[in-house]
């Protein structure tokens, strides 16, 4: 544990800042398992809903800097793929 004033206060900053990275990060991946899971039923209807929810969550992680953007854009092009086959 540091000493000095400003150290201990980046300590709480930097765990209260991995806590929130942390919960948009497990969001995003439960938002991506239920819209494989809705691809792997065949579920068109509940697919397309998913895949909104899962890109517009992927997007946010992204403009926070929690992934990516480039990483992003792979997941957004290859969930859109694996909709579009469905159909």
């Amino acid at each position: 544990m540091p000493n000095i004033k400003s150290a201990k206060k980046r300590v709480l900053v930097s765990e209260k800042k991995n806590l929130r990275n942390r919960m948009y990060k497990s969001a995003l991946h439960t938002s991506i398992k239920k819209f494989k899971a809705a691809l792997a039923a065949g579920d068109k209807n509940a697919a397309a809903e998913l895949y909104r929810e899962t890109v517009k969550k992927l997007d946010r992680a992204a403009a926070r800097g929690i992934i990516h953007k480039n990483a992003a854009a792979r997941k957004k092009s290859n969930f859109t793929k694996a909709l579009n086959s469905l159909r």
